[in-house]
Formats: C-alpha cells, structure tokens, sequence
C-alpha cells in the first residue's frame, strides 16, 4: 500500500506516532490499517482494530493480538521514548548514560546554571536551566515521556512533581529515603495533591536490586521505567508465570 508507506515516512519526519495493524490469518490475511495518533487511518484491515490502537500508541512496543480468532500484529512507530530528569546530580549523568543505550532521548533540567553543564552532564541530549513548572512546560512530558526528581530539596522536588502529576508521564519517580519520601507525602497532601494522584509516584524510585553506586541507582530506577513502561511487575523471570516476550491479547 503506497499511500501507507508514504504516510509512515512523513510520519517519521515529523516526529509522530502511529500503530500500523496487519492481519496475520483468517479470511482478512494480510490486510492492513495505519493508525496515527490523531485517528487518521489509512488501509482495509478490520474497523474493530481501531478499539486497540490508543492502548498500543500508549504502550509504545509491538504487540500481537488476537481479533475474531485471527491473530493481528500491532507494529508501533514513533520518536524512541524520554527521560526527563530534574536535578543535575551525579545520578542524572548516570541515568543519562544509561538511557542512552536503550536509545532513549534524555533532557536534564535545573535551576541552578552551575549545574545544568554539558561538563557535568555529558550524556544529556538537551540540559534545561530553568526553575521546575518552566522546565516542564517546555519539556511538555507526554505518555511516552518518564520523569524522575533528584534534587533532594523541597523547593525543587515538590514543584516538580506537582507539576509532572500535571502531565501524562507514564512515570513519575523521585529519590530519596522513605522518611523523605514520607515528608514529601504529608507536604503534597497539604498542597492539595489528591491520594489517587500521589500512587503515580515511585517514591524510593527504582527496583530493590540491593544498589550501592550511581550507575547501580540509574540500573535501579531505569528497570523500574521499563517494567512500568511494559506493564510488568518487576519481579524474578522466574517467579512469572507470563511469557517474556510477547503475548496474544484479544481486541475488545
């Protein structure tokens, strides 16, 4: 289908997303259907399709599906995901370090200049100077974005993560101890934060891989974004009774 291809190409120039369907068996074999986040769509692939498209946009991987007894390949296309990270300590380097290897684009905000360099954080794509709510408004954390706060200081934590509460961040994580993290909880209560908002933040961010180092910290809480990004629960392959690749999901 020429007219889908060129679609996916200026896709790919604009920075834009899009789930592409192809029906595997069964009477619609080799059907296809291009769904772009706006909801423009493009192919012949079944209309039922499109009832799963925002899920996998969200999810941001390639899924297979299970349509009518046929299975369906959702193929996702899209800028490779964020990690934006306020606080322009020594983990951020490390995270950034680390994201890079997934590919990953990373933008490390601060506001304190002597801080935010290139000298210090050599790894971060972009390096923000601004105070939080200016950082995240030109930042503008989307669903395929993760944020994580390192500051260690109310007067950048706390606006921070209110304004990354804000956004559709499909993570929120900030570091810190569990008295911190504690403290943190009370003063956001007081803000104004509601309960169901404050379960989206990981507060210690990160799995319980007994971490020591900076780099150890940045493994820690990068695993967590991908098992959260996966909608796994982080846990021993061992002890999970799912697949560890992909799995068959049935379109509703």
């Amino acid at each position: 289908m020429p007219a889908l291809v060129d679609r996916l190409a200026a896709l790919r120039e604009e920075g834009g997303r899009a789930v592409v369907f192809t029906v595997l068996e069964g009477e619609h074999a080799g059907r296809k259907l291009l769904v772009v986040e706006d909801g423009e769509t493009i192919g012949d692939a079944p209309s039922a399709l499109l009832a799963m498209a925002d899920d996998v946009l969200r999810g941001g991987r390639n899924r297979l599906l299970e349509l009518d007894d046929a299975r369906v390949f959702a193929e996702w296309y899209g800028p490779p995901p964020r990690l934006f990270v306020y606080g322009a300590v020594d983990t951020a380097e490390a995270l950034c370090r680390a994201a890079g290897l997934l590919g990953w684009r990373t933008i490390v905000a601060d506001a304190r200049a002597r801080f935010a360099t290139p000298e210090r954080i050599p790894s971060a794509d972009e390096l923000v100077v601004a105070w939080p709510d200016e950082a995240l408004a030109r930042v503008r954390p989307d669903h395929q974005t993760a944020v994580v706060v390192l500051t260690h200081d109310d007067k950048f934590d706390e606006p921070a993560l209110v304004g990354a509460l804000a956004t559709d961040a499909f993570y929120i994580g900030a570091l810190g101890s569990r008295r911190n993290q504690e403290r943190r909880r009370e003063r956001l209560l007081e803000a104004g934060v509601g309960e169901e908002q404050l379960a989206r933040i990981s507060g210690p961010c990160g799995l319980d891989v007994g971490a020591d180092t900076q780099e150890e910290t940045a493994v820690s809480i990068l695993a967590e974004i991908l098992a959260v990004r996966a909608g796994r629960a982080g846990g021993p392959l061992q002890d999970s009774a799912r697949r560890i690749h992909a799995e068959v999901e049935a379109a509703t």
